[in-house]
């Protein structure tokens, strides 16, 4: 279930010459090329345009176009819309075909597939079983097939993976699911998020299910602070008991900043995230697309990354945000100036925050992660 990749047969590109921008800039063969971790991906956001028109064909769904590339484009027009209702609305689609085991297996197996072509060596992939029920499936069958494809995924390409269960914000039955997701902690599910719309609906009305999975001693990550302010950050920590943060992007509103863009000062929450190193799974596309974020410029990640807390970035959907892990990683390079030492950073802060256990964090980091980037600055000194 958490295997690694046998390195002795690289991965990596060999020519790495043309890759160096005429000003130092990282491109797009050398960013694609380093290893990376991705903790907060959704499933049912991330598959393939031709795998949807093949579902919904099979099961006799009308979707609004029947041609991959102008499917493709509807959902990215569709998430570029400034508000985080509006980006979920593609999902009432994409969860339409995934309501068979077979449909869930080949979703779960071939965004595995995708990140591992994309360099990531480690996924925590998240989803809502209570979504995919409407043709007679239980929850369970649900998550069974999911695992199935993911399992079968990580053997065929060897890449790591944990699987997160969503509750949705605005149903009542977070604690069913709660329950699920640690019944299934032994077949590779890793933890629990409370997911959803986050105005109207706080995270402290779900507290049986957050208070179930603190007492089976179960991971907690919570979607906070993207479309509501910092009292949901604050929610998900001390009512929720939440280990990392999902997004986490309105934690700036607790940081006085200078009109030159300098923090001068940061308040309770903020120092309690950074004092206690709790983990922020940024999403830099998605965020500008829900209106999480202004801009690139005036996105916090920078100020998470300058100050030392405990930040990494993730694609959220690669299809509604038409994104990858290279792809965010670039922005970072493009909008923020990082070079491969602070990408490599990102990328141990991200497997440090992973809710896999102790041993198997440090053998990801050490024997793949920071291999990996090492082979790649060897290469490029080669050259």
């Amino acid at each position: 279930m958490f295997k690694t990749k046998n390195f002795n047969e690289s991965i990596y590109h060999k020519d790495f010459k043309k890759d160096i921008h005429p000003r130092g800039i990282l491109s797009a063969e050398i960013v694609g090329a380093m290893p990376k971790v991705d903790l907060h991906q959704h499933i049912d956001g991330s598959l393939r345009p031709k795998t949807i028109i093949e579902l919904a064909e099979k099961d006799g769904i009308v979707l609004p176009y029947d041609d991959e590339e102008s499917l493709k484009l509807f959902f990215h027009r569709g998430a570029h819309r400034g508000s985080l209702s509006l980006y979920l609305e593609g999902f009432g689609i994409t969860t339409s075909v995934l309501q068979t085991p077979e449909s869930l297996f080949r979703a779960a197996f071939e965004v595995i597939e995708d990140n591992c072509r994309d360099g990531v060596v480690y996924s925590e992939l998240r989803f809502a079983p209570v979504l995919h029920i409407e043709k007679g499936l239980s929850q369970e069958e649900v998550v069974e097939a999911v695992i199935e494809g993911l399992e079968n995924a990580g053997k065929k390409f060897n890449c790591s993976w944990g699987l997160i269960i969503c509750a949705m914000r605005h149903r009542k039955d977070s604690l069913e699911t709660a329950q699920l997701a640690v019944k299934f902690r032994d077949r590779g599910a890793v933890g629990f998020d409370l997911a959803g719309e986050e105005a109207g609906y706080p995270a402290k009305e779900h507290i049986e299910a957050f208070n179930y999975c603190k007492k089976a001693n179960f991971n907690i990550t919570v979607h906070a602070g993207e479309a509501f302010g910092v009292d949901s950050i604050w929610q998900a920590l001390q009512y929720c008991g939440a280990h990392r943060i999902g997004h986490g992007t309105k934690l700036v509103e607790d940081m006085s900043i200078t009109p030159e863009g300098n923090v001068i000062k940061i308040g309770k929450v903020a120092s309690y995230v950074l004092d206690h190193r709790i983990p922020l799974e940024v999403c830099l596309s998605s965020n500008i697309q829900t209106g999480a974020a202004e801009s690139y410029e005036k996105h916090p990640f920078r100020h998470f990354h300058d100050m030392e807390y405990r930040v990494f970035l993730n694609t959220d959907n690669t299809l509604m945000s038409d994104t990858s892990m290279s792809g965010e990683f670039l922005k970072a390079v493009g909008h923020y100036g990082l070079t491969m030492k602070d990408l490599e950073k990102l990328t141990v802060n991200a497997m440090k925050s992973a809710f896999l256990p102790y041993r198997q964090r440090n053998y990801i980091i050490y024997n793949v992660i920071k291999p990996g980037y090492k082979e790649i600055r060897k290469a490029l000194l080669e050259n």
